[in-house]
């Protein structure tokens, strides 16, 4: 018996058993809400623009009644530039959440795309790619006020080598005011050809806007999906995908992102 065909086969049976999963090109994006709360005006305000230079496009990863994206298989595709992954007819979207972290505040904003690209592991797990990727950028501010704060830095989420891979953020501190348009970072996705990732970093290229949908905008069944379907399609959970946004995951990646020490 083929062991390894296996687990793939399992891990990907049991990825859609945990929640309804959709085309990815079918799921539809949340609309902007008009932001009530200080909170959320500062998250819209600070809202990062996205520049595609290799990989998918952003797409949504959940829809309202819970639904979730079935991601997009990594073998027998031309590469991370593949057509398939192009963008959605029926649009994008830009996930994100703010909290006071050891004195200052950070806010959170993840775009999710159908699949994604990883170094190749000392076991040589899954050396091309996989279904489902997340990357995330944070923004560190000094106050969450709309008109009196200011960037203390970014930090993009990257990988780095040491004795194996690692997820890893590279901080900006402070941020070089060529990375921004007005209050919006610039950000660019595109592949690491030295570690052979799909990852996020800062850039002078003009990208576009998301639509944008809060933590605490996300209807339950929506939040619940988001936070509790195993994203990680590798076996055993090789490169821990998660989506940044959820508790469990939320604090450690501020921990791990943490510039100012």
């Amino acid at each position: 018996m083929n062991w390894f065909l296996l687990l793939v086969v399992l891990s990907a049976l049991w990825t859609e058993v945990l929640s309804k999963s959709i085309p990815h090109d079918q799921v539809q994006p949340f609309a902007e809400i008009e932001p009530v709360t200080e909170t959320d005006k500062v998250i819209f305000k600070y809202k990062p623009l996205l520049k595609v230079s290799e990989g998918c496009q952003p797409y949504a990863a959940v829809q309202e009644d819970g639904s979730v994206s079935k991601g997009i298989p990594w073998f027998f595709k031309s590469g991370s530039s593949a057509k398939d992954c192009e963008g959605s007819e029926l649009g994008s979207q830009i996930y994100a959440r703010a909290t006071e972290f050891k004195g200052v505040y950070a806010i959170v904003y993840a775009w999710y795309f159908p699949r994604g690209r990883e170094p190749v592991s000392a076991m040589g797990l899954w050396p091309f790619g996989h279904r489902h990727n997340f990357d995330s950028v944070i923004v560190w501010l000094d106050k969450l006020s709309l008109n009196n704060s200011e960037i203390l830095g970014v930090s993009t989420f990257s990988f780095n080598f040491v004795y194996g891979f690692y997820n890893k953020y590279t901080n900006h501190v402070p941020l070089d005011a060529k990375y921004l348009s007005g209050s919006s970072v610039k950000i660019e996705y595109h592949n690491n050809l030295v570690l052979a990732s799909t990852e996020v970093r800062v850039t002078t290229k003009e990208g576009e806007y998301q639509d944008l949908i809060t933590w605490d905008q996300l209807p339950d069944a929506a939040r619940d999906a988001l936070a509790n379907t195993d994203w990680d399609t590798t076996i055993l959970n090789a490169y821990g995908a998660r989506m940044p946004l959820k508790d469990s995951t939320f604090t450690k990646k501020l921990e791990q992102a943490w510039p100012f020490d």
